[in-house]
C-alpha cells in the first residue's frame, strides 16, 4: 500500500467527529467528538468501564486489532479520516506512538528495544545515533549507557516504561498515546513519568488516560470527563483546560467525580 499523505495544515494535531466505537452489537462509546491542540497533554478521565482506553486505541486503529471491534465516525489527522479504505494502518500508528499500561519491552538489549521500530519502518540514517537520542529525550540514557546490549527486561519498572517511551520515540511520530502509563509504578518512577511527560510535550502531543486525579491536575493541560449512560456507552461529559474542569467544571456529573463523589 502506498504511503498515506497527511497534510499538515489545520489548528489540531488530531479531531475527532461523532465516533462511535461497537464491539460487536455493544456500543462501547458514542458519538465523541474532540480536538486536540498540538504540543498539549490532554487527560482523559472517569470511571472505570466509561471507554477511555477504547477511544484511546481508536486513535491509531489498535482497536482494528480486535476481530468484533468497529469504528463510525471519522477521526481526522490533518483533516485526513484514518478509517478510510486509502489511509494503512501501519502508517497512522506511525504517526500516532503508544505506550501501554504495562512496560513491554522486547526480549531483546536494551540498544535493540530502541532501534527495532525504527529499522522496521525502513530508518536508514545512523541508528546508534537515533538509539541514543531517543535514550536521552526519554531520560535514560545515563542510567543505560553503558549496559545497552543487557536485556531490557533487566531494568527496574519505571525505567522499562521509560524504554517503551524511547522506543515510540525512535520512529518520530507527532502523537503519543498513553494508557495508564504510570499505575503499574511506585510514587518516584511515577514522577519521573509525569517529569518526563512534559519534557516531550515541546515536541509531541500527548494523550494520557489516567485514574489519578492528581496526575490529571499536574501533568495535564486539557481534560476530558468521560461516563457511562443507561447502556453502559461512554460517553464525554465535559471537555476543557484542566484547570477550569478542575476548578470550575460546567456539569455538576465532572464536579461529582472530581470531588470523589462518584466514580
Amino acid at each position: 500500500m502506498a504511503e498515506t499523505v497527511f497534510s499538515s495544515n489545520g489548528d489540531y494535531a488530531l479531531e475527532t467527529r461523532n465516533m462511535n466505537v461497537y464491539y460487536g452489537q455493544f456500543r462501547a462509546v458514542k458519538e465523541i467528538s474532540l480536538k486536540f491542540k498540538p504540543r498539549q497533554i490532554t487527560a482523559l478521565i472517569g470511571p472505570s468501564g466509561c471507554g477511555k482506553s477504547t477511544v484511546l486505541r481508536a486513535f491509531n486503529r489498535m482497536n482494528d486489532l480486535v476481530p468484533s471491534a468497529r469504528v463510525e465516525g471519522r477521526v481526522l489527522l490533518h483533516g485526513k479520516n484514518i478509517y478510510e479504505a486509502d489511509v494503512d494502518p501501519v502508517e497512522v500508528r506511525r504517526r500516532i506512538g503508544m505506550v501501554f499500561q504495562k512496560p513491554n519491552p522486547f526480549p531483546k538489549s536494551i540498544y535493540e528495544n530502541v532501534a527495532w521500530g525504527a529499522r522496521i519502518n525502513g530508518f536508514k540514517g545512523n541508528m546508534d545515533a537515533l538509539v541514543e537520542q531517543s535514550l536521552r529525550q526519554a531520560a535514560l540514557w545515563d542510567e543505560v549507557k553503558d549496559k545497552l546490549p543487557q536485556s531490557g527486561l533487566s531494568l527496574s519498572g519505571g525505567q522499562q516504561q521509560r524504554l517503551c517511551i524511547a522506543r515510540a520515540i525512535a520512529i518520530k511520530p507527532e502523537i503519543i498515546l498513553m494508557d495508564e502509563p504510570a499505575s503499574a509504578l511506585d510514587p518516584i518512577a511515577t514522577l519521573r513519568i509525569e517529569e518526563l511527560i512534559q519534557e516531550l510535550k515541546r515536541n509531541y502531543t500527548i494523550i494520557i488516560v489516567t485514574h489519578n486525579m492528581q496526575q490529571a491536575g499536574r501533568a495535564s493541560d486539557y481534560t476530558a470527563f468521560f461516563t457511562v449512560d443507561e447502556n453502559r456507552a461512554g460517553y464525554l461529559v465535559e471537555y476543557g483546560r484542566t484547570s477550569d474542569i478542575f476548578t470550575n467544571p460546567k456539569n455538576s456529573l465532572t464536579e461529582q467525580y472530581i470531588t470523589g463523589r462518584f466514580g
